[in-house]
């Protein structure tokens, strides 16, 4: 039986590389993809005939709960401190709304819940980054009666951008480099291709 996706984020370096892969996949009938704005026609480069594009208010993420009951739920929603402006800002974004997400799809029983969290994610951590994205595992895992939820965990993520930041710029330079250094416990820290993280969540879900 062919699948049902929805994805938030689809709009990010993950989420646009990941629907592209969906819309490839002949697993799935249809993706609808909950966005800010309307997108453009050509927005993706793979045939998008599968895509169904949703503007809605993230504000009021549990006005839109029928859409959760897809077969597969896709979260790539993420922003910076700098780009959200502040700390609060940061949370409702990387937090509050995909902790939403979560609760819907319980609510709606959908069959699989795959989101991006952060390699180093700890509800203990002193970085604040890393803090929240553990403190949104530990909640996500610990929901009774969400079934097969599960994280990916990538380290700094490489891909094209429209707004490649300096870090991003480094890493892509010297990733060739300093990869055969990074093995054993140090494998995680790898900078990981947009392509790839978009693969393994796929590869999460429940078939």
């Amino acid at each position: 039986m062919l699948k049902t996706a929805l994805v938030l984020g689809a709009t990010g370096l993950v989420g646009k590389t990941l629907v592209e892969q969906l819309c490839l996949d002949p697993r799935y009938q249809t993706i609808t993809c909950l966005l800010r704005k309307p997108l453009s026609k050509d927005f993706f480069t793979a045939e998008a005939t599968k895509v169904q594009p949703i503007v809605v208010d993230f504000e009021h993420l549990q006005d839109y709960q029928g859409y959760f009951g897809c077969d597969h739920i896709f979260v790539c929603l993420g922003t910076t401190i700098k780009k959200a402006g502040n700390k609060s800002a940061f949370r409702k974004v990387d937090f509050e709304y995909v902790h939403i997400a979560a609760q819907l799809s319980r609510g709606q029983r959908a069959g699989s819940f795959v989101w991006i969290s952060s390699v180093g994610a700890n509800a203990k951590s002193t970085n604040f980054y890393l803090r929240v994205k553990g403190e949104l595992e530990n909640a996500i895992l610990g929901m009774s009666g969400l079934d097969n939820a599960a994280a990916v965990r990538p380290s700094l993520l490489l891909g094209e951008r429209e707004e490649m930041r300096r870090a991003e710029k480094l890493a892509s330079i010297l990733s060739p480099l300093l990869a055969p250094l990074l093995f054993g416990n140090l494998r995680k820290y790898k900078p990981v291709h947009a392509i790839d993280v978009a693969a393994q969540m796929i590869r999460l879900q429940v078939f």
